[in-house]
């Protein structure tokens, strides 16, 4: 009998869980605007990167965390190649207090679904002939709590009155 008491209690006061369900390649598209004539170019690639990181509840306990990336390359003003590849998983999160969810998945969703973006978009660079890309490692941390930061400072600047948004430089503007 006291057995089944401890089974009980047990089971109503399960613990938090974090399981990985899948991890698939959501998108990914590599475009060459100005191939076969930029490949006689003889200078070096600009490479530009930027990544973001996303997601969605799909249900009570079941979450979809994505990772995006943008690499651009050009030479002498002029695109090489233009990568863009959403690596995407299915997360269960239950039982895990809310404010640990924020950081879950803007911190450990990503970085564990990053190494299979870099694989991906390493591959259909590679498979293009074109010259070996290979992105560094990522600090998600670092990266939620720049973006905790921004978040921070925009509702500082609505508080104050201050308009936000992109200043472009005089040269980015037509008359």
């Amino acid at each position: 009998m006291a057995d089944q008491d401890q089974d009980t209690q047990q089971a109503g006061s399960e613990g938090p869980a974090f399981n990985l369900q899948r991890v698939y390649l959501k998108d990914l598209s590599l475009e060459m605007p100005n191939a076969p004539h930029i490949f006689l170019e003889q200078e070096g690639p600009a490479v530009e990167v930027s990544i973001n990181v996303g997601g969605q509840r799909l249900a009570e306990t079941v979450f979809e965390s994505t990772v995006t990336v943008t690499v651009t390359t050009r030479v002498n003003d002029k695109v090489l190649y233009l990568v863009e590849g959403t690596q995407a998983g299915i997360f269960e999160l239950s039982n895990i207090p809310p404010e640990q969810m924020d950081p879950i998945l803007g911190i450990v969703c990503p970085t564990m679904l990053y190494p299979y973006l870099r694989a991906n978009v390493a591959d259909a660079i590679t498979r293009s002939s074109l010259p070996a890309l290979h992105l560094t490692e990522v600090n998600f941390q670092a990266l939620y709590e720049q973006r905790l930061a921004e978040m921070a400072q925009q509702q500082e600047g609505q508080v104050n009155g201050a308009e936000s948004g992109i200043i472009l430089p005089p040269s980015a503007t037509r008359q």
